[in-house]
């Protein structure tokens, strides 16, 4: 059996590390609050924006902008998106596991290259055999609009110049407190409400009968002036979405850690006073022995 002072010593740890799992918890709460308000604010915007640029694209060609050409997938980025710490269950192990299950069977006809947001990220690719193009970790925290904006100027110069044919994003989509949604979406090139055959019957239409609005200037410097500022808008989605999932994964895990906690306390409790109880039994036993002896 162990000994008392151990029990006391273990009792003591497991307390002192229930008060650091419970401010940890209260941290998480504090900035899961305000990165969801941010998230529901900014939802009907996001999910409402691609729609209207898929409508619009559906007017024209896709040889009308370079950001809606459609090309053989023969090199692919994909942007995955977890975090720098830990501590938050599943949240990472899940959506990297699932990012390199989509990433294998797409190598199997093209070539992969990655840019990874979170530290975690790139611990998991550092052995794997898919090309690390870009890497942001260490300062999730401090990752601001402004480098938002250099890694979408990037992923669209990329695109235009032919260097990558598709562009995918893994990331989790914060859908409720109790566990995110992972996803795994392409973001280039945008994918018009048509397929090849509509298409191809379009291109033979009159204007008139295609239902077209007029567009004045014109529908080139329309979509030059907004698809740029879709694929940057999603790219903000998809970062805020992973924030807000990582701080409720992480409130989440150090709820059911306090709670794990206080249940070994009770438990310890409860071997200490048999110990003890057993201890004291054996001393009354003693004595009335020694007692008896003596008469």
């Amino acid at each position: 059996m162990p000994a008392l002072i151990d029990l006391r010593r273990r009792i003591k740890s497991v307390k002192n590390t229930q008060q650091i799992t419970q401010a940890m918890k209260t941290v998480a709460t504090a900035k899961f609050k305000k990165a969801q308000k941010s998230v529901m604010e900014g939802r009907p915007y996001w999910h409402n924006y691609p729609e209207l640029i898929k409508e619009m694209s559906g007017w024209v060609s896709r040889q009308s902008h370079p950001l809606l050409e459609k090309r053989e997938e023969k090199n692919i980025l994909c942007i995955v998106i977890v975090s720098d710490k830990g501590l938050c269950g599943a949240f990472n192990s899940n959506l990297l596991e699932e990012a390199r299950r989509q990433l294998e069977e797409k190598a199997k006809y093209s070539s992969i290259r990655l840019v990874l947001i979170g530290k975690k990220a790139v611990q998991f690719f550092k052995r794997s055999e898919f090309p690390v193009e870009h890497a942001y970790q260490d300062y999730m925290h401090e990752f601001h609009d402004e480098d938002l904006e250099k890694l979408t100027q990037h992923l669209m110069r990329l695109y235009t110049l032919h260097h990558t044919d598709a562009v995918y994003v893994a990331y989790n989509e914060f859908k409720s407190i109790i566990a995110p949604k992972i996803t795994f979406s392409r973001l280039l090139p945008l994918e018009p409400p048509w397929n090849s055959e509509e298409e191809e019957a379009e291109k033979k239409m009159p204007i008139v009968e295609k239902g077209m609005p007029d567009m004045e200037p014109g529908s080139s410097p329309l979509l030059d002036a907004l698809l740029p500022v879709y694929v940057e808008d999603q790219i903000f989605h998809y970062f805020y979405e992973s924030v807000a999932a990582e701080h409720a994964a992480r409130m989440m895990a150090m709820d059911n850690a306090t709670r794990n906690a206080e249940d070994l306390i009770s438990d310890l409790t409860l071997e200490l006073n048999k110990i003890r109880q057993a201890s004291i039994t054996t001393e009354l036993l003693e004595i009335q022995s020694a007692v008896e002896a003596l008469d």
